[in-house]
């Protein structure tokens, strides 16, 4: 009985608080059509989507910092690894690190991307970004044709030009010499099976949801430059597409440059979503196995954190609603 009272209380809770968000919404709607007479009701409606955008901002950030904090505490109190301390990590630089394996992304398909989809590469970039900050040896990481709306959309995050990224308003062919240029591509033919120190590689910066199937093979084959393509088949068995977002595809190649195998990089970086099985069977391969296992515990792991986080947002909201 008393969890029925809890479930009925927390649908009326949720019902209240759905209420005053629509009451406010109104009023809002009310004052923006008065400040904004000429606007039509699409524009009011991104205007108010703004406004709502910048005034949650502040606590959209109070809650990431409580989610890392807790994150931090879970990961001390199960002898986690965290990871390099942040006095290690600002002697840990691309100009001083061990690693010269050259990571570009091709920002020449603004054109393509609506902004929305601009918006989620430019996420992507950030945690590439935030990957090799935090890697010993830092890969030499840079964007080009970074001259578009993708340098508009990074100008919405303050301090962006201070970061350890190369920024090249150039094509990538005019910074790298071609012979040094390899584009990835999953419609490559040819195999990657080990990173070379000298070489360069291209990762396409396009969320096109696979609408330009097979764009940047073409392109590649276009300019007359090297191609290839990450070796998915050997080791892994997908149902779907072996189209990466070029954060897993950074990830995958920072780990393989740490000294990781293929399978291993995979195995740590592909989502649940992409349902990969292993070719290669776990038994025969006691490191690997222990990766995904790790994996598996770390996705349970954040699950928990997550949902405490939850408890402690509906809880608050309770508090400001009554």
């Amino acid at each position: 009985m008393e969890n029925e009272k809890d479930t009925n209380n927390i649908g009326n809770d949720t019902q209240y608080a759905k209420i005053c968000e629509q009451k406010t919404c109104f009023n809002t709607d009310k004052k923006l059509s008065e400040l904004h007479p000429n606007l039509s009701k699409h524009q009011l409606k991104k205007v108010k989507k703004r406004e709502k955008w910048l005034t949650r901002k502040v606590e959209r950030r109070l809650r990431e910092r409580e989610k890392t904090r807790q994150k931090r505490a879970f990961a001390r109190a199960n002898n986690i690894d965290l990871g390099p301390s942040r006095k290690a990590l600002k002697k840990s630089t691309m100009a001083d690190s061990s690693c010269k394996i050259g990571i570009t992304v091709d920002l020449s398909f603004d054109d393509l991307m609506i902004d929305k989809d601009i918006a989620k590469l430019t996420k992507q970039i950030l945690r590439c970004y935030t990957l090799n900050r935090r890697a010993i040896a830092p890969m030499q990481f840079s964007l080009t044709s970074f001259n578009g709306k993708s340098k508009a959309d990074m100008q919405k995050h303050n301090g962006y030009e201070h970061w350890d990224v190369k920024f090249h308003a150039e094509p990538y062919l005019d910074v790298y010499p071609k012979e040094k240029i390899i584009y990835l591509t999953s419609e490559s033919e040819n195999i990657i099976t080990q990173l070379e120190c000298d070489y360069v590689y291209v990762i396409g910066g396009l969320v096109d949801h696979n609408s330009h199937k097979g764009l940047c093979h073409k392109l590649a084959i276009q300019a007359g430059i090297t191609h290839g393509r990450l070796p998915l088949d050997k080791f892994l068995s997908m149902k779907a597409r072996k189209v990466l977002t070029v954060d897993h595809v950074f990830e995958i190649l920072l780990r393989v440059s740490e000294g990781k195998t293929w399978q291993e990089a995979f195995l740590q970086v592909l989502p649940e979503r992409k349902n990969a099985q292993l070719i290669v069977p776990l038994e025969n391969n006691k490191d690997t196995l222990h990766i995904y296992n790790d994996k598996e515990d770390i996705f349970q792991q954040n699950n928990e954190i997550e949902s405490n986080v939850k408890i402690n947002e509906f809880e608050n909201m309770n508090n400001v609603c009554t």
